[in-house]
């Protein structure tokens, strides 16, 4: 693969009409205009099965979206979902119809995702209708946005090392 040709997607899932599950949403909207020129933004809510098409022809894709509290609302968890599974005791606490780990999970059995996949997961509180966002899942979401932007970087760098 060439240089011109290490494409990334960044996939920020959520319902902000849902309280914390609007917080892939709102990293998108602390991302916007912060991506080097080869990253593609885009924001989704609802079925996730049309990820599967969206992320066809991009060597990566970085999705972001909340998750269940296991321990710490706010909580950040980084998972490199290519070659395994996400996490079981990570639900991701959502409104899809068809959520994150069904498309990853059958992205893999289509043999249909990206050589990279990384989750970012921010562990959530209140998912209610109508709920405002909880106030440290609101603070992370600004730390995820700068996680976001490094991985980017560090992805965009190693393609130029190894094709150098």
């Amino acid at each position: 693969m060439n240089v011109a040709a290490c494409k990334i997607l960044i996939a920020a899932i959520g319902n902000p009409d849902r309280g914390d599950d609007g917080v892939g949403i709102l990293v998108a909207s602390r991302l916007a205009d912060r991506l080097p020129p080869d990253v593609t933004l885009i924001m989704r809510s609802g079925n996730l099965l049309s990820l599967i098409e969206e992320w066809a022809g991009f060597h990566a894709v970085i999705c972001v979206d909340a998750a269940a509290a296991i321990g710490v609302p706010g909580r950040i968890h980084r998972i490199d979902a290519a070659d395994g599974t996400l996490a079981v005791d990570l639900s991701f606490q959502s409104s899809h119809a068809f959520g994150l780990a069904e498309t990853i999970a059958l992205g893999r059995a289509l043999h249909a995702l990206p050589e990279i996949v990384i989750v970012y997961a921010i562990e959530g509180f209140c998912f209610d209708a109508a709920a405002p966002m909880t106030p440290v899942v609101e603070a992370a979401a600004g730390d995820a946005a700068g996680a976001i932007i490094a991985e980017t970087n560090r992805l965009l760098c190693e393609e130029v090392i190894l094709h150098a």
